[in-house]
């Protein structure tokens, strides 16, 4: 495994505690579809909650959302329709939300409605 794989894993299990610290059930990780992927699918009430989650070290270079970039947004929203369909799941409500978190002062900056 790689290091860079190391880091996501580390940062997508502690955006799964922060999510489940405040009642989101975990519904898929690291769902997958040849045109793009989602790096959490969670759940609260009626509302389904696609998290793309970005760790870095530290905010030296710039902030870990400005990574999710427009192209990045488009392959995430075409994987969550997929889901939403696959699992049949048209009557809930979306959201896509972006998770930060920054190793060096283990902050976990999250932010709903990211895009």
């Amino acid at each position: 495994m790689t290091y860079k794989k190391k880091v996501g894993d580390f940062g997508e299990d502690l955006a799964s505690k922060y999510l489940k610290a405040r009642s989101y059930k975990i519904m898929a990780r690291n769902y997958t579809k040849p045109y793009g992927e989602v790096d959490i699918i969670a759940r609260k009430g009626d509302v389904i909650v696609f998290v793309e989650v970005k760790t870095r070290k530290n905010r030296r270079f710039s902030n870990p959302r400005d990574a999710v970039t427009f192209k990045k947004q488009e392959r995430i929203i075409k994987a969550s329709q997929a889901y939403l369909i696959e699992k049949d799941l048209s009557e809930y409500l979306m959201r896509f939300d972006v998770c930060e978190v920054l190793l060096d002062t283990k902050e976990i900056n999250y932010i709903e409605n990211a895009f």
